[in-house]
């Protein structure tokens, strides 16, 4: 008798408290034709700086997906989220597997996450890597794939992913790296920027790192095994596919 009045209790409050909580989550639909002019992460980099003593200048430049190369666009997303078009905002079978990763190393790293996943980590978290966080995300998450186009989704997340220190979006990696316009990198190019995002400000992509060298030529491999690339590529090209291994 006690418990059923207690669950009469905490039951309407816990109801309340999940209303307030998802209504305290951010306004999706604005994004449909709105480009955020700054990012949670943008502002944590600069709060970051701050600690530090030093003041973090964000670069960024919006570029609609359609002036994007196609080999970026590509390369990303078979580095990144290789089922992109086919789920629904989560990997299953790669969260899966980064969790059996997680327990055998006994620790929560919460590995797996998808171009939908790391877009609304970027748009509205931070990187506090704790449970109530990812719940947070999964929701955002969600809500993401629900409201907006995955055409858009894209978009938006080519243009606000971190790409190095300050340098926020692939126009202003493209200009930062290699002094040209997101539209005109070309497949070694592209496959060097896509192999750096999981960990922008530690490689280099105009660098000699062994990780991105190795890394970006597999990428270059698979896109020329699914026609992406053709074969014969490097011959009309003024960078040869050899200077990957150099």
């Amino acid at each position: 008798m006690k418990n059923a009045k207690l669950a009469l209790v905490f039951i309407p409050i816990i109801f309340l408290l999940s209303i307030l909580y998802l209504l305290s989550m951010p306004d999706i639909t604005k994004l449909r034709k709105e480009n955020p002019k700054t990012t949670a992460f943008m502002e944590y980099r600069e709060r970051e700086g701050q600690g530090k003593g030093r003041k973090t200048k964000i670069d960024q430049r919006w570029v609609p997906l359609s002036n994007i190369s196609p080999y970026l666009i590509k390369a990303v997303l078979i580095a990144e989220d290789d089922k992109f078009w086919r789920h629904e905002g989560f990997d299953y079978e790669a969260i899966q597997k980064a969790l059996e990763r997680d327990l055998k190393a006994k620790k929560l790293k919460f590995g797996g996450s998808t171009i939908s996943q790391q877009l609304a980590r970027n748009l509205y978290l931070t990187p506090e890597k704790s449970l109530l966080r990812k719940l947070r995300e999964a929701l955002i998450t969600w809500r993401l794939e629900k409201g907006l186009s995955k055409k858009r989704i894209l978009e938006l997340y080519l243009n606000v992913v971190e790409w190095g220190d300050g340098i926020f979006g692939i126009e202003a990696a493209s200009r930062h790296y290699y002094g040209k316009s997101s539209s005109e990198l070309i497949p070694l190019e592209a496959t060097r920027l896509a192999t750096v995002l999981p960990s922008p400000r530690k490689y280099n992509p105009v660098g000699n790192q062994p990780y991105v060298m190795t890394r970006s030529n597999d990428l270059y491999q698979i896109m020329i095994q699914r026609g992406i690339i053709a074969p014969e590529y490097e011959e009309v090209t003024e960078e040869p596919i050899e200077t990957l291994n150099q």
